[in-house]
This record gives C-alpha cells, structure tokens and sequence, in this order.
C-alpha cells in the first residue's frame, strides 16, 4: 500500500450525496465500537489473523464511505491506519503495546472528526498530523521515542478590565469559565444545568450571559470543578457535543461555538460521535506516553483485561443483516400493538357468557387472536429491547485509560451481558453506572505495592453484572479493594454537620457518601474528590424508580447494587378485586396466593399485622386500608392474601378476590395526572375500566419502614 492518499470524487455532480450522511455516520461509529473492543481484547503474545483481518476491516469500511462523502481527514488518517495494520496481517511487522496505543488514539481522533462533519464543518479541525508521523513510523519498522508532552502554554495576561470595574480575585483553585450549551430542540432543557449549580454544594455559582442565538444558552461560570467534572455532570441532562467550555473572556456571546479542543485551547469543545459508546476521549494533541523502544521488551501498560464473555467474532459482527429504522416509529409500533391488546381483552370478555355450541367458530377465532396477539407483542416489545453488552462494551477502553492515569492494575470482568432491557432505560443508565466503575476504580482499587503489602493479587478487580430478579434487573459493580472506612465516613460526616451518629447501622453510614459535596478522599484530583458525582447518581437513578444499595467489607471490597424496575409497554399482570376496585400485580412479582382465617393474622406494635406463611412471618398489607376504598356491605372482608417479592423481601396483600391473569398495557399515570404513592401506572381493562397497577417495591419498602 502507499504511503499517501488521494481524495476520491463522485461521478455524478448532480446527485445529492447528503441524504446518506446519517447512514455512514452511525455505520462508522459502529465500526469504531467494534475496532475498539477487538483491539483491547487483543492478546499480544498470541494475536490471531481474524482479529487483525477484523480491524482491516473496520478501517477500510471508513475509508471507503469517508472517501465517497469527501471526508478527506478521516480518509486519510485510516488510511494510514490500514498500511499499519495491513503489515501487521501480513505479518511483516510484530504487533507491540505502542501500535495498539496508536490505533486507539486515532480511533478517538475519526470520532472527533466525524463528529465535526456531521455538526456541519463547523470551527477549526483536529490536527493529526502527529498521529500520521507516529503511524508511519511504526510502520517503517522504527518504534517513535516516548511523545514529550507539550510544556503548559503561558499563562494568559488578564484583558484589562475597564477602569471603573476591578475584577474580584478568586478563592485558590476556582475558575471563571464560560459555558455554552447549544444547540437545543428544547432551550429550555439548560436550566436543569443550572439546577445543578443551586442542588450540589460547593459546586459553583452560575448566572446568564447574553446570547444572540435563540436555540442556545450562555452562561457564566466559577467553579473549582474539572471540566472532565462538569461534562460527566452535564450529561445527564444535555450530550456532551452539545457543550463548549472555554475561560471567561475568551470568546464573545456571538461567537460561534468552537468544535473538539486543540493543543491551543485546553478549554474547547469536547465533542464524541453519537453512535460512539466509549467515554470522551483525551486530546490526540498530547497522547499518552508510549512505552520504551523495541530494543528492550516492553512491558504492556497496565491491562483491562477482556470480558468473560465469548470473545467477539469480528466476521460475525460485519456479516450481520440489520435494517435500520427510527425509533418513534418502533414506538408507534408498540402503541398500536397496545390498543390492538385491549381490543383483544375486549373481545375476550363479552364473548364469555356466549354458548360455546353455538359459537365454537367465533370463539375458536377468539382464541387464536388471543394467541397471535400475545407473539406478536412479544416480537414488538423484542424489537426495543437492547442486551445489557451495549452498556459494559463502554468500560474497557474507559479503565484502561484510567487505569493507566493512576498507575493501578486493573482486570475488568462482566456477567449477564445477554440480559436484555428496554432502549429508553439503558440510555438513563449509562451516565450512572459510569461513574460507579469510576469510582470503583479511583478509590476502591489500591495501588499494585500496597496491594501485594496487604496480601493481595497486584492486579484489581472489577466486575459489572446484570440479571433479572423478579419484575427488576439488577445492575452490580463489586471491587475486591479495600472497601469503605465505617470512621472515616462519620468523622467526614460530623465535619460536615450530618445528623449522624455512631450507633448507626452499617447500611445507612454507607449511604453517605451519596450525600452532595460529600467526599472521603484525601486528595482532590481532576478524576474524583469533589463529591459531586455520586449524589448526581442517586437521584437519577431514583427517578427511573430504581434503588441503591451498598454492601461493603472494609479492607476486601465493596459491591454497589442498582435495582430498576422493567419498564416494559406491555406486561403480564394477575388482577384482583378489592370492594370494586380492579387492581393489577405485576405477573413476575406474585409468589403464590392462599385463604386465610382473621385468626391467622397477628397484630402486634402500631397496629401493623404480620401473617405466619410456613414457619415464616410476614407483613400484611390490606389494600381496603392503604387505597381506602369504600364498601357497599360492611360485613364483607377480604379473605384472600397474595404474596408479593422485590429487593428480597415478601410482603402479603390482603384482597378480596382473584379475577385472572392476562395481559396488560402500561399507560404513564405521571405524565398524564401526577405520581400516585405505591402506584407505578394505570390500565385500560377489557370493559374499559381504568385499573391501577400497582408498585410493589413501594409497597414492600412501606412494610419495612
């Protein structure tokens, strides 16, 4: 292959190539992904041909659409890219630890690319002219000499500020900064950012800044936060390409935004591809420093090592037939597949009293719309569904970048990647299961020394797990490092002026440190320390109605259970009758049902009551009493208890009557009333009744508490 390339061009000026954009910008982040996850599951000591022939791949798919598109930056880069993989496959060259680093970093540089092109060329282009060089040098044979970082620029001289306004110095470590959030479908969507600023002390003071662009928003800033910081915070509520960070002054309101940040702007736009899933990587300007030269063995940097899962085939992957479809319209597929489920419950009911002599044609055609109905809902919901190896597949490259920031040893292993969760629920997940994997690994894993001092293996590790339990999943993140400190946490606490005390329960101290601004490290760095991320987790993984619970053993490790509910469209649900009140119980959280005598019920303090079920008591809960619902017959009690399970408890529901078990559509009572207590959304039942689906966990957390 040559060392240079030339920038293709269509045969046809007058065919309008743009309408393909959106396709080859998702079809190159997705060969990104993949190049990425096959190049850090790479065994150096044994790399297979398959693999290599994998990454070709993916670099030749890019170059090919990036040249058809006119993307001559991009062309070029991964053109370079495939000479050196091209040798490596041809097995001309040996594959060392600086390729790998090289053809990572110019992974993130097409991502920053990409992102430019399709924000419309907008501002200044990434410079990879030191990639170029330090590719053909590994491809000439030649391993490039450790990149020296460049010296810091020059602190820049202050403009002078009028003579009227002196500007108040700052308290040492804040800055000023000014923050650009656009553009936005919705501009209102940046005032959650500067709730941010009001919700989490010691965050920073923000406040407006005029701007002539009615889809953005500007504003000015003084934090001590990082900016890596402020955009892991950002991007619950905004993408982070969507942001630009830049010092106070350094552009006006009406200057355009500035795209990815170049070596002369620290403070730049930090864009990534939409498609892209791995975090924003680091400037290509300064890369990490590669190992030593070939003359002596290099060691590999600090390992990631590969998932326990199958190892990817990357044939597979390429040769995989998808059709590409927007997701408003898989929406509307599963509302119309929602109605045509009530019609068939409709159908159902007033075809019960029918005489089965006389209709046996008409009812056998009921049930096979019955049958029919019930696949194709499942086929449906399939369609949204996304496994849980979507979200895992973005921590790798993530520790191994950290990993090697802090100089720690990290092995990284997932489970239950298969299982699967709804596309809306992974989006929200993403940000927070991130910055627990952080965490794990900034304060959790101990450095290699003192983790063989203490006995230990001198590489982490850090394991992510999913699996469903009942009607929820539950998302893990264990480290075996040296867990949290009980006293460290409370005297953090009464330093704080925390209402604790050291009596406390295990649980509760542990959870502390979600508490906003709250932070046990010694050292604030531009990684963790501020205390502004884990509070930002919990409460958004509250709203998806999701809980936090931490398992700790000082000196061996922590575990930080995630459990949300499957906020699936259409569910299997038993309902119930309470007086005349239809209520529905999720399917998957209903253990078993059984009569029961008043004599059975015990009541003990306050007056809650407890049932014996086999040698074990539980609460019970009457609905009559929690939904008071009114009666017709006084005399009349409920004689039938349901037992119910989530987050490992069981509570009995005492009701009046079981009516059946049959398919219901979720309907959000939130967005089209108000949130209702221990109500998680509303059904339309076959005679068109509303009926109330209830929530489980909220009931079990109301037993406990």
């Amino acid at each position: 292959m040559g060392e240079s390339y030339q920038e293709g061009t269509g045969s046809g000026a007058d065919f309008d190539l743009t309408q393909f954009y959106q396709i080859f910008f998702e079809e190159a982040g997705e060969n990104l992904d993949l190049m990425e996850r096959i190049l850090l599951a790479l065994d150096i000591a044994a790399v297979s041909d398959e693999d290599l022939n994998g990454i070709f791949r993916c670099a030749h798919s890019i170059k090919g659409g990036a040249a058809t598109f006119g993307f001559a930056d991009v062309a070029e880069l991964t053109h370079q890219m495939e000479s050196l993989l091209d040798k490596l496959r041809r097995h001309e060259l040996q594959l060392i630890p600086p390729m790998i680093d090289v053809l990572l970093e110019s992974a993130d540089a097409s991502r920053s690319l990409l992102a430019r092109h399709q924000a419309g060329g907008q501002g200044e282009a990434l410079s990879t002219s030191d990639l170029v060089a330090r590719i053909r040098q590994l491809v000439s044979g030649v391993a490039p000499a450790a990149p020296v970082p460049p010296p810091p620029p020059p602190p820049a001289a202050p403009a002078p500020a009028p003579a009227a306004v002196a500007a108040e110095p700052l308290p040492p470590g804040v800055r000023r900064l000014e923050i650009r959030i656009g553009p936005l479908a919705v501009v209102e969507q940046a005032d959650a950012v500067k709730e941010l600023f009001r919700d989490i002390p010691g965050l920073g003071t923000i406040s407006d800044l005029p701007c002539n662009q009615s889809d953005t928003r500007l504003f000015a800033v003084e934090t001590s936060s990082t900016n890596d910081d402020l955009l892991d915070l950002f991007a619950f509520h905004v993408s982070k390409e969507q942001v630009q960070i830049q010092p106070a002054g350094a552009t006006s309101a009406d200057t355009a935004p500035s795209p990815a940040a170049g070596a002369e702007n620290p403070y730049g736009l930090f864009t990534e591809s939409a498609a892209a899933p791995a975090p924003a990587p680091a400037p290509v300007a300064a890369p990490v420093p590669a190992p030593a030269p070939v003359a002596a063995p290099v060691p590999a940097p600090a390992p990631v090592a590969a998932s326990s899962a199958p190892r990817i085939s990357s044939q597979a992957q390429m040769e995989s037939t998808t059709i590409r479809v927007a997701v408003n319209k898989v929406d509307q597929l599963i509302n119309l597949v929602g109605e045509l489920v009530i019609t068939q419950a409709m159908l159902a009911q007033n075809s019960r009293g029918l005489d089965a002599a006389l209709y046996q044609q008409l009812l056998a055609g009921l049930a096979d719309l019955d049958r029919n109905t019930r696949d194709l809902q499942e086929s449906v919901m399939s369609i949204r569904m996304i496994p849980m190896s979507v979200v895992f597949s973005r921590f790798p490259r993530m520790l191994r970048d950290l990993a090697q920031k802090l100089g720690k040893k990290v092995d990284f292993v997932t489970h239950g990647e298969a299982t699967e969760l709804d596309k809306g629920l992974v989006e929200k997940i993403t940000d927070p299961l991130t910055h627990l994997v952080r965490n794990s690994c900034d304060h959790g894993i101990e450095m290699p020394a003192e983790r063989l001092a203490k006995g230990k293996p001198e590489n982490g590790t850090i394991v992510l797990s999913a699996s469903h339990q009942g009607g929820s999943i539950v998302i893990e993140v264990r480290d075996d490092g040296k867990g949290l400190s009980r006293e460290k946490i409370l005297s953090k606490a009464h330093e704080r002026g925390l209402d604790v005390n050291d009596n406390m329960p295990d649980e509760e101290v542990w959870m502390l440190i979600f508490a906003p601004g709250f932070s046990t490290a010694d050292v604030i760095t531009d990684i963790s320390g501020r205390g502004v991320g884990l509070d930002v987790v919990k409460r958004n993984i509250a709203e998806l109605n999701g809980t936090v619970e931490i398992e700790s053993f000082e000196g061996q490790g922590m575990k930080v259970s995630v459990r949300l509910p499957l906020t699936l469209a259409i569910m299997d649900g038993m309902s119930v009758g309470v007086g005349d009140e239809v209520y529905i119980l999720p399917l998957s959280s209903v253990v078993e049902s059984f009569q029961v005598n008043r004599d059975d019920v015990s009541t003990v303090a306050q007056g809650a009551q407890l049932v014996k079920v086999r040698d074990e008591y539980m609460p019970v809960i009457a609905l009559e009493r929690t939904f008071q619902v009114p009666r017709d017959n006084q005399e009349k009690t409920s004689t039938i208890m349901v037992v119910v399970e989530a987050d490992g408890s069981r509570v009995a529901l005492l009701v009046d009557e079981l009516l059946g078990q049959h398919q219901v559509v979720v309907k959000n009572l939130e967005s089209n009333y108000r949130k209702v207590p221990n109500v998680s959304g509303a059904t339309i039942l076959g005679d068109g009744k509303v009926a109330l689906i209830l929530d489980i966990g909220g009931l079990v957390r109301r037993a406990r508490y």
